[in-house]
């Protein structure tokens, strides 16, 4: 009990220094993969985009499922282990079928070690926490907290699932260029698979009530809401026709 005590606000201290720092670097221009990667990096050498996405997002359902296998009762235990499946759940499906199904550009390397190295710390951290540092009453399960915060996880992980296979269906194998995306939330906003994910990690951070979460969900919201503006702003100025109603991020509003 004195560990947890001495270690939760170390972690809580290193976990909002680790997010403001990265979220200031990636504020700075937008990512350079997909729609931007000419913008960054000239001739770097580059993965095929299966492979990168696979090994950047690996060590996100690694490292904590590993964390979660320790425990005695993984799936149906106590509140920290659930709700540390739901975060495997979302990394083994960005690994194992998101990279796999995925028809973008090549990444760069150098962009691919960041996210490797960004996405082994989150999940050690992530993991760490909710299984050694967390702790939470025996009714946690009946808590409004949780229940709404789950809810939330599970909406903003369909939304960005389906957004994904609009996305995928915009090209045939081997195509890379762009379309305008239609149906689904993409009728009212650019970035609908970032709104999901965005919706999920804040849903994720209510259900776990942890500071490292929130500081995802933070970080989330940035680097993501960031991106999407470029997105809408690339759409613009690509396609004459584009819906002038259609928003960045928020349906109707921004």
């Amino acid at each position: 009990m004195l560990v947890r005590c001495q270690l939760t606000p170390v972690l809580a201290g290193s976990t909002f220094l680790a997010t403001l720092g990265v979220t200031v670097l990636c504020l700075a221009k937008p990512s350079g993969y997909g729609k931007h990667l000419g913008s960054q990096t000239p001739g770097a050498s580059r993965l095929p985009a299966r492979a990168a996405w696979f090994l950047q997002e690996l060590p996100s359902f690694v490292v904590p499922a590993a964390i979660l296998a320790r425990q005695p009762c993984p799936l149906f235990g106590p509140p920290g282990t659930v709700l540390l499946g739901l975060f495997c759940a979302h990394y083994f499906h960005r690994t194992f079928i998101y990279s796999l199904l995925t028809r973008g550009r090549p990444l760069p390397v150098l962009l691919i070690f960041r996210s490797f190295a960004f996405c082994f710390g989150n999940g050690l951290l992530q993991g760490y926490y909710l299984i050694y540092c967390a702790e939470y009453p025996e009714e946690w399960y009946t808590d409004t907290r949780f229940s709404l915060g789950v809810f939330l996880f599970i909406v903003g992980m369909g939304i960005n699932i389906h957004s994904d296979y609009i996305l995928r269906q915009l090209r045939k194998p081997g195509e890379v260029n762009y379309s305008i995306p239609q149906g689904g939330l993409f009728k009212y906003i650019s970035g609908a698979n970032f709104l999901g994910e965005i919706i999920e990690w804040m849903g994720y951070a209510l259900a776990t009530w942890s500071f490292p979460a929130l500081a995802f969900a933070f970080f989330t919201l940035c680097f993501l809401g960031l991106r999407a503006f470029h997105h809408h702003r690339f759409y613009l100025k690509m396609f004459e026709d584009y819906p002038k109603s259609r928003k960045v991020l928020i349906p109707f509003i921004f």
